[in-house]
């Protein structure tokens, strides 16, 4: 997904997406601490189980998910800055979940940062090396030709990690408890809210409409794989069950948003 992208990139469009340090700060402020807190409130208002309200928590604190560059790529956005947020959300994961769960809920959690750092590297840094390596060397023609096949490739892909994804977690999920679905629909109104602020963000530092649409998908979408795989190894299993409902509602709800709040070009 990150290649097919990246291959569409120049080097001098990474630069001058990193050049945008108001954009993304405000990002990581809404994304990183007004959503964390924000779900830390609410799921308090609703259950009384401190592990859930971890789970909670956990979830909004995570990193932006690597799909919402596909969405990026579909609504026409800026997809230097989608893909740049995207690499320092990930990067900045190993420091920023510990100390949000530390303030916020008093846990204290040590990632592997080695087994982080390769993931990373595998996911998001080759793959975009590559990409823009291959666009900057062939002036565009490679890309050209191959991306009308890789694009339909990468949205495949996408649909086979939901897929596989929902299938582990399928036999956790009961929807005749009604617990399942007070907590479902929390994490659906918390994701909405989550794609609201980031639209709010983008206007307030009144970003061009690609950037906006850029920070509205890296806003509202959450690493699943990142988030449950440090819910299921450090805490007990009722603090993944957020992450594991909101892992059969999260694209659903990006394609929804998607086309209610961004103009159809």
């Amino acid at each position: 997904m990150t290649f097919s992208g990246a291959l569409k990139l120049t080097a001098k469009e990474l630069g001058i997406a990193v050049r945008s340090p108001v954009v993304i700060l405000l990002f990581f402020f809404t994304s990183h601490i007004i959503m964390p807190l924000a779900a830390l409130l609410l799921s308090s208002l609703f259950f009384n189980d401190t592990d859930l309200i971890t789970g909670f928590v956990l979830l909004f604190a995570g990193p932006t998910a690597v799909s919402g560059f596909i969405w990026v790529s579909i609504y026409k956005g800026d997809k230097a800055l989608g893909l740049t947020l995207i690499l320092l959300s990930t990067i900045l994961a190993p420091l920023i979940v510990p100390i949000t769960l530390s303030v916020l809920i008093g846990e204290k959690v040590v990632l592997d940062m080695s087994g982080i750092a390769i993931s990373l590297l595998f996911m998001v840094v080759i793959p975009t090396i590559i990409g823009v390596l291959i666009n900057e060397i062939s002036k565009t023609k490679i890309p050209k030709i191959i991306c009308p096949g890789l694009d339909p490739l990468a949205k495949i892909c996408l649909i086979l990690v939901i897929a596989a994804n929902s299938s582990v977690v399928a036999p956790n999920i009961r929807f005749n408890d009604f617990l399942i679905w007070k907590i479902a629909l929390l994490c659906i109104f918390l994701t909405v809210l989550g794609f609201i602020l980031a639209k709010l963000t983008g206007k307030i530092v009144k970003c061009n409409e690609e950037k906006s649409i850029s920070m509205f998908f890296a806003g509202g979408l959450r690493n699943f794989s990142a988030v449950l795989t440090i819910a299921v190894a450090f805490f007990p299993e009722v603090t993944a069950l957020p992450t594991l409902l909101c892992i059969v509602f999260q694209q659903i709800i990006a394609a929804i948003m998607g086309k209610l709040m961004i103009k159809n070009k």
